[in-house]
């Protein structure tokens, strides 16, 4: 690879990939509609991020860990998402996943696109089996954000050289401390307080607004 140049942090949920993934292990576990409801609530910033991650995820209590299996391969990249990665990667930006999500599938996208930095919350799972609760860091839209800035001074990168993406509330934070933040298909409470918003969900349509490719 050519001199890094650039990072450019993408949300996962939403924004790389079409699907709420936690819906969908609801759907699994026989609450997709609560847990959806939730899931909506908390992406427009109308409840705290944690707190209704930690009660979404109890109600998936007992799946298997091989739903995740079945999950993974029910996900869909948001249109020319991976030529996107394929164009910033030649071009000396590295990218990460920083995700709300669960750690089983985001590490995997990760592996599938040959990115090399990913963050994402981790299940707890006994005799193969989910309990309803986390384990280790939860990744709150303050994490995110300190991810970020965590790998960017990985990276010797000034701030101008970030670029962070998202649609929820949760990224708010994040995409506040990237030299830039862009809302893609983001919620109007993303949408006020971010300038910069992609509405068309096409990666291509984020490119003109990256002049570190120049």
């Amino acid at each position: 690879m050519s001199q890094v140049k650039g990072l450019c942090v993408l949300d996962v949920d939403g924004t790389l990939i079409l699907e709420e993934v936690i819906n969908l292990l609801g759907r699994e576990a026989g609450h997709e509609a609560e847990i959806s409801q939730i899931t909506s609530r908390a992406m427009r910033g109308e409840l705290v991020f944690e707190s209704s991650l930690r009660k979404r995820v109890s109600l998936l209590e007992g799946l298997p860990i091989l739903v995740f299996d079945n999950v993974f391969n029910s996900i869909h990249l948001s249109l020319n998402a991976q030529e996107f990665i394929s164009i910033l990667q030649k071009n000396g930006i590295l990218v990460g996943l920083v995700s709300g999500g669960f750690t089983p599938i985001v590490e995997r996208l990760s592996k599938s696109l040959g990115i090399a930095y990913f963050s994402a919350n981790q299940v707890e799972v006994k005799d193969g089996h989910l309990t309803g609760k986390l384990v280790g860091q939860i990744i709150s839209p303050q994490i995110k954000k300190e991810t970020l800035e965590q790998w960017r001074e990985e990276l010797k990168l000034s701030k101008e050289r970030t670029i962070a993406i998202g649609d929820g509330a949760n990224d708010l934070l994040m995409l506040r401390s990237a030299g830039l933040g862009i809302a893609f298909c983001g919620k109007e409470v993303l949408k006020k307080e971010i300038p910069n918003h992609v509405d068309k969900r096409d990666f291509l349509e984020v490119l003109p607004l990256i002049d570190c490719l120049e």
